[in-house]
């Protein structure tokens, strides 16, 4: 539209925006990002906020902490934002990096900001949710014991399933005995348990998740490609086999030893380390060394949880060819890169 001379108004493009971040598409986030740049300057605070936004969904972090480190001004929402989302990206390091400066630009989770935004119990939800996810459970505590005004059952219920993952049982105990006083209808018998309650609506998405054939879509070029467990229909079915099994003895010298128990089939040992290289996150990672240029980044989609072998190998290959591969799964951003991944083997 823009090559034909159609003007585009600010409401279409954030419609836009907001369905680059839902499917990822980076290459088109960054031409929208242009766009805006071009023709709508200057750009209001929300504007930022939501390009900042679109890029973190499509994973792109380098994109979105570049844009937020040159906004000309920030709010609570812009802080809020990058941090909350280099933490959906396993970006842990870099989330407690822009905390720390949040805290050092004089900046209180308790204070208005220069824009007149108070913070919510939602924005005190999220920091206890970032604090509690990357370990911190210790702080996250004493962070909600700090805050000015009386804490909501949702707080307490966060951090309480959060220490139950990392098995701090102390803080956990004590957070539940926190939500009992509150609301004790938070509390089934697997909560009481010390265990992590699972809700119906986790147990429908789950079940709607397996409804679905385990896929992979690869981004190339702007286009998708997708990609089905033990796949031999892709036209480039023998080149991507090939470079598969030449990966695999690169990854075996390198100190790959293949985690066979992701194979669920009564079959041989030889039959489920072929199994593995079919799984639909090896194809699309195989074609996209194919297809893409050398040392771009491989971006994946997946709408499962990755197998903990995958999770493996592609940390090997990262170092082998030497290219970040960013992967999508059900529960988080992966970025492979070097040899090691962001989430640091806890997804």
């Amino acid at each position: 539209m823009e090559k034909q001379g159609v003007r585009v108004d600010l409401a279409r493009i954030l419609q836009l925006m907001k369905a680059c971040g839902e499917v990822k598409a980076f290459q088109e986030a960054k031409t929208v990002h242009e766009h805006l740049i071009r023709s709508f300057s200057p750009l209001k605070i929300s504007v930022y906020n939501k390009i900042l936004e679109m890029h973190a969904k499509c994973g792109s972090m380098n994109d979105a902490f570049d844009l937020f480190d040159k906004m000309p001004r920030r709010n609570l929402t812009s802080w809020d934002t990058i941090i909350t989302w280099f933490v959906k990206n396993g970006l842990v390091e870099d989330a407690l990096d822009i905390f720390s400066q949040f805290k050092k630009a004089g900046l209180k989770p308790d204070a208005k900001i220069e824009y007149g935004i108070v913070p919510s119990m939602e924005h005190y939800l999220g920091v206890v949710d970032m604090l509690g996810s990357t370990g911190h459970l210790d702080d996250a505590f004493e962070f909600i014991e700090k805050m000015p005004f009386e804490t909501s059952v949702d707080v307490w219920e966060t951090l309480m399933n959060l220490c139950r993952v990392h098995g701090h049982l102390e803080i956990g105990d004590r957070c539940a005995e926190l939500v009992e006083q509150l609301d004790p209808s938070r509390l089934n018998e697997q909560s009481k348990a010390g265990l992590i309650p699972v809700k119906d609506s986790d147990l429908a998405k789950q079940n709607e998740k397996k409804k679905l054939a385990s896929q992979s879509p690869l981004k190339v070029r702007s286009r998708v490609h997708e990609y089905r467990a033990g796949d031999t229909s892709h036209p480039e079915n023998d080149r991507i086999y090939a470079l598969l099994k030449s990966l695999k003895e690169h990854m075996k010298e390198a100190g790959y030893i293949p985690e066979t128990r992701f194979v669920l089939h009564d079959i041989d040992q030889e039959s489920k380390e072929e199994a593995l290289l079919a799984h639909s996150e090896r194809l699309a990672l195989a074609n996209g060394l194919l297809t893409t240029p050398a040392r771009g980044q491989i971006r994946i989609i997946k709408n499962l949880r990755v197998c903990g072998d995958c999770h493996a190998a592609f940390k090997i290959v990262s170092k082998i060819v030497g290219r970040e591969i960013i992967m999508r799964d059900a529960k988080r951003f992966h970025h492979f890169s070097e040899g090691s991944c962001s989430c640091r083997d806890y997804w």
